[in-house]
């Protein structure tokens, strides 16, 4: 398993900081701001999104989101699994709305949060479809898989498992924890992985991962 280096870049406060760092027109600023307050609005009467995370919107919502684009430039088509409160594929969306051939699958098993990404992909006219079903269970054929607090790694690849298997490359943001989850996916499952420093916070990680499948027992 290798790191990646990051370029450093400026702390993500606010929206202006955002646009700074992540390359964003006003028009994809506006969009943002409109989807957070649609999240804030949808916190009210569902768990998205811990309450105390609202504030700090741009960092720990937005640029913790938007920084997978620099780690698969050319990558037009991607799944969200657990997508929830649309985190990291909303954001996704709305960046790459205007570019020919960008899409966003939106995977997320409950209901009343699938109803909640349908009304934000309505409301911002987003490349992006809701999938209101398991990831394991599904067909899609894409670039990059992604995830955000869907689950463990070992458990996690076995949803994004058909995904590889197609070609796909993941893009998993972790925490703090990546090492002990790299250490016990490892029992269960052989993969290249390589990690990469995350630029919202410095105790996070981006977990890449290629060439998947199941280890040999012994």
């Amino acid at each position: 398993m290798s790191v990646a280096a990051r370029p450093e870049v400026e702390p993500v406060t606010d929206a202006a900081s955002f646009a700074r760092a992540s390359g964003a027109s006003p028009a994809q600023v506006a969009n943002l701001e409109r989807y957070r307050d649609m999240l804030a609005a949808g916190n009210e009467v569902m768990n998205l999104v811990g309450p105390a995370t609202i504030p700090d919107f741009w960092n720990r919502h937005a640029w913790d989101s938007a920084q997978l684009l620099p780690l698969a430039p050319d990558a037009l088509t991607w799944a969200d699994l657990g997508a929830g409160a649309g985190l990291p594929g909303i954001v996704l969306a709305i960046l790459g709305k205007g570019r020919e051939g960008f899409h966003i699958h939106l995977v997320e098993s409950m209901a009343k949060r699938c109803r909640f990404l349908s009304e934000v992909v309505a409301a911002l006219d987003l490349p992006a479809s809701v999938h209101n079903d398991r990831a394991e269970n599904l067909d899609l054929a894409v670039d990059i898989v992604t995830a955000r607090a869907c689950a463990p790694l070992s458990r996690l690849l076995g949803y994004a498992r058909p995904y590889l298997q197609k070609g796909a490359t993941a893009l998993f943001l972790k925490g703090q924890d990546v090492a002990s989850e790299l250490e016990e996916a490892t029992k269960s499952w052989e993969f290249e992985a390589e990690t990469v420093p995350s630029l919202s916070d410095p105790r996070g990680r981006i977990v890449r991962v290629r060439r998947l499948k199941r280890a040999r027992k012994v």
